[in-house]
C-alpha cells in the first residue's frame, strides 16, 4: 500500500475560493442550446421552452456563473437577431460550425434561463466581425436602466429592468486562425483596449476579460498575452485560459500527468500579467479567467465538428465520458482550487451534450455523465478559504511529464463555520493509498460530516441512458478523525471527497 501524508494549518492560507471557479459555457454548438438547454415540446419544458430535467441537473450540478453565446460562434454573431418577436428574428448561417442558427433563442431567453437556473450570467462581445460600436450597443441593451435607444428597446421587449451583467469577454480565441476575423495580437491588443474603455464608459460596475491564447501549445503563447495586456492592462480585470486535456495515447499515466499542465499554465499566464504590471510599477494585479476548460480528445474528427448541408443544431462533439476522465476533471479542479490566488472565474465547457457533464437525448431523458460527479462535488463544498498544504507523496514515471505525484490534494475551510472538505485524487492507477493529514487548528469540534469515492476499477466505464448511474460516488467508510489527525484508505485510481463539520 502506497502512504502519503499532508500537513493543514489553518493559518495558512492561499486565498478565498471565488465561487466563479465554479462556472460552465453554453455556446450555439450543436445540441448544446437547442435540444440541450431549450427543447420547446419535450415533456418537461416550461412555459419558455426550457427543459426542467436540464434544469434540475444544472442546479444539482452546482453551476455558479455561465459564459455565453460563445465560443467560436461568437465571431460571427449580431446580438441585435436574437431579441424581440421570435417571428421577425432572421435565421442566419453559422459559420463557425456550419450550421443553420434560427436565433429562436438569444439574450433575453438566456438571462431567463440563468435566473431559473439560480446562477449569473456572464456574456461575450463579438470581437470578429464587430468591435466596439456593437459593444457598447449590446451592453446598453442589458444594463442601462431606460431612458435610451438600446435601454428602452429592451424594456419594448418585456424585460423593464435592467439584466445587470457584470462579467463580460472581449471576444473568443482571437489568435486562432480558425476564428472568424482572427487578429495578432498586436491588433487584438489596440481593440480590447479601445472596446474596454467605452464598455466601462457606458457602465463602470462591469469586469471584463482580454482573450489569452487560445491553448498553451499556440505558437504565439506567451507573446500573445504580454503584447495584449501591455495594450490593455488599465481597461480588464482578467486574462482567459482555454486548456483541454487528452489521452490521444490512450495511456492513463500520461493522460493523469496532463493535470499538471494545467498548473505550469496558470502560473505561467499570472507571471507574464505581473511582468506587464511590473514595466508599469503598478500595483494591480489581473486575474485569471479558465473560461474554456475540460477533457475533450474522443470527439475530435472532422465530423464530429462540422455535419454537411448547414443543418439546425446538429450533434457536435458529444464525447462520452468515461471513469478516468472523471478523474482527470477533478484533478484540474483541485489545481484551480489551489490556484485561487489568481484563478478567479472557470467554466467548463460545454454545459450539455457538446463536451458537456449532462447528456441528454431529444424528446427522451437527460443523465449525468461521468465527469459531472467531481464538479458537483466541488460545487457543494468547495466553500471558504484554500489552505496552502505540504503534501509528502511518492510519484511516478511518465515520458512526458517525468515523475509525476501519486497524490493531489486541496482542503478548502470555511472561516465561519470551520467546516472543511479534502479533496483527494490517488493518480496511481495499481495501489491503495493509505493517507495522514495533519489538521493543526483545523479539527477543534469537527466530526467527519461525510465521505464518498468516485472509483472503478474499469476506467472506460461510462455512463449511458441505459444506465446512466454505472459510475457514481459511493461512500469510504475507512475515513477516521481521532486526535487532530484525519486518516482514510484511498482506492486506486479514484476521486475522494472527505467533509468535516461541527458535531
Amino acid at each position: 500500500m502506497l502512504t502519503a501524508k499532508i500537513i493543514a494549518d489553518a493559518d495558512f492560507v492561499v486565498a478565498p475560493l471565488d465561487r466563479r471557479i465554479f462556472g460552465t459555457f453554453v455556446e450555439h454548438m450543436g445540441r448544446c442550446v437547442y435540444g440541450g438547454i431549450y427543447e420547446p415540446g419535450h415533456p418537461t419544458a416550461t412555459p419558455e421552452g426550457f427543459r426542467q430535467d436540464v434544469l434540475d441537473l444544472t442546479k444539482e450540478l452546482g453551476v455558479t456563473i455561465v459564459r455565453y453565446p460563445g465560443g467560436n460562434f461568437l465571431s460571427g454573431y449580431n446580438w441585435e437577431d436574437g431579441v424581440g418577436p421570435k417571428e421577425d428574428r432572421p435565421v442566419r448561417l453559422d459559420l463557425a460550425w456550419h450550421s443553420t442558427e434560427t436565433n429562436q433563442f438569444g439574450t433575453n431567453e438566456f438571462i431567463t434561463w440563468c435566473r431559473k437556473a439560480q446562477l449569473e450570467p456572464m456574456f461575450a462581445v463579438n470581437v470578429g466581425t464587430r468591435g466596439a460600436d456593437e459593444a457598447r450597443h449590446f451592453l446598453e441593451y442589458c444594463n442601462h436602466p431606460g431612458g435610451t435607444y438600446y435601454s428602452d428597446l429592451r424594456r419594448s421587449h418585456g424585460y423593464k429592468q435592467p439584466h445587470g451583467v457584470k462579467f463580460w469577454c472581449i471576444g473568443n480565441e482571437m489568435d486562432g486562425p480558425w476564428q472568424i476575423c482572427a487578429k495578432t495580437s498586436a491588433e487584438y491588443g489596440r481593440i480590447a483596449q479601445e472596446i474596454g474603455k467605452v464598455m466601462k464608459w457606458v457602465d463602470p460596475t462591469i469586469e471584463l476579460t482580454a482573450c489569452g491564447s487560445s491553448q498553451r501549445a499556440m505558437p504565439t503563447y506567451g507573446k500573445w498575452e504580454y503584447e495584449v495586456l501591455d495594450q490593455c492592462f488599465d481597461q480588464v480585470d482578467y486574462i482567459s485560459l482555454h486548456h483541454y486535456c487528452r489521452n490521444d495515447a490512450d495511456d492513463i499515466h500520461e493522460f493523469l500527468a496532463t493535470i499538471d499542465d494545467l498548473d505550469h499554465f496558470i502560473r505561467e499566464v499570472a507571471s507574464i500579467a505581473d511582468a506587464v504590471a511590473a514595466k508599469r510599477r503598478s500595483k494591480k494585479r489581473i486575474m485569471l479567467s479558465l473560461d474554456e476548460w475540460n477533457v475533450w480528445y474522443k470527439a475530435s474528427g472532422p465530423d464530429d465538428l462540422k455535419k454537411p448541408g448547414w443543418p439546425e443544431a446538429p450533434p457536435l462533439i458529444e464525447e462520452v465520458y468515461n471513469h478516468e476522465d472523471a478523474l482527470v476533471v477533478g484533478g484540474c479542479l483541485i489545481v484551480m482550487m489551489n490556484n485561487a490566488d489568481r484563478v478567479k472565474a472557470g467554466c467548463l465547457a460545454q454545459l450539455v451534450n457538446v463536451i458537456g457533464p449532462i447528456m441528454t437525448e431529444t424528446g427522451g431523458p437527460a443523465w449525468r455523465q461521468t465527469i459531472f460527479h467531481p464538479f458537483a462535488d466541488c460545487a457543494r463544498h468547495g466553500r471558504g478559504e484554500v489552505l496552502r498544504l505540504k503534501v509528502e507523496t511518492g510519484t511516478f514515471p511518465t515520458k512526458a511529464h517525468g515523475e509525476v505525484p501519486n497524490l493531489l490534494a486541496t482542503i478548502v475551510r470555511d472561516p465561519d463555520t470551520g467546516a472543511a472538505t479534502l479533496f483527494a485524487l490517488n493518480r496511481s492507477v495499481t495501489d491503495d493509498m493509505a493517507l495522514s493529514v495533519d489538521l493543526r487548528g483545523l479539527a477543534d469540534g469537527l466530526v467527519i460530516a461525510g465521505s464518498t469515492q468516485l472509483y472503478d476499477p474499469d476506467l472506460k466505464k461510462t455512463n449511458t441512458k441505459a444506465a446512466p448511474d454505472a459510475v457514481s460516488p459511493a461512500a469510504n467508510p475507512t475515513a477516521r478523525l481521532e486526535a487532530g489527525r484525519l486518516t482514510a484508505t484511498l482506492k486506486p485510481q479514484s476521486w475522494n471527497v472527505i467533509s468535516l463539520a461541527r458535531g
